[in-house]
């Protein structure tokens, strides 16, 4: 599936959905399955059915399409040191199922999970309340703090697992290679031009 949401917009041939199996368009909603954390594509009548906590009894959910970009994110180097990530990219969310926030972040072998202090996110949630609106599951802090960038997105998870996926696809060697790390760039280019396009600001 994170093959599937990296190669998506190059695709030819027509996806359907995953539910119902009706033709879909390139540009589609998903839901999550909550037990096996796997993304399904899904077409338009799928997704009004789906747009209700209390829909499937509750085991998929439909991932929201906002996406913001945090513009005055409070999130220091001290604090990023404190959330004891060996990388300079992850994203978080409120797992329903453990009942806390899981960070994850991206690996050539997929999404790795990072020991969390809940006292430092606790921190972190407090000098940001639009952490305390995210919906849990289906919606993700994403930070990118890849050479000079500091910034930080609230966005559906299928962002997220896109971004796993351009990083599986096109990984090489140690070090990645100069592909990837273009592709990744280029990733966050357009979520943020798409973010800004769409008034997803958030100060």
């Amino acid at each position: 599936m994170l093959r599937q949401l990296a190669r998506q917009a190059s695709r030819d041939a027509q996806e359907q959905c995953d539910l119902c199996g009706e033709p879909i368009r390139a540009e589609h909603r998903h839901l999550l399955d909550l037990a096996s954390r796997q993304t399904l594509c899904v077409c338009q009548a799928c997704s009004i059915l789906f747009n209700s906590a209390a829909a499937g009894a509750g085991a998929r959910r439909l991932i929201p399409n906002r996406t913001h970009f945090l513009t005055d994110f409070d999130l220091s180097d001290s604090d990023w040191d404190e959330l004891a990530i060996p990388v300079r990219m992850a994203f978080f969310f409120h797992n329903s199922t453990s009942g806390c926030v899981t960070a994850l972040y991206p690996s050539p072998m997929g999404p790795t999970e990072s020991l969390l202090s809940l006292d430092a996110w606790a921190a972190i949630e407090s000098r940001n309340p639009i952490l305390k609106n995210m919906e849990s599951d289906v919606e993700a802090l994403l930070i990118n703090r890849i050479r000079t960038a500091r910034d930080a997105y609230l966005t559906p998870i299928d962002e997220c697992f896109r971004l796993v996926g351009i990083i599986r696809i096109h990984w090489k060697g140690l070090g990645g290679g100069t592909r990837v790390w273009q592709e990744i760039e280029q990733f966050f280019a357009t979520l943020k031009a798409r973010t800004l396009r769409e008034g997803g600001l958030y100060a």
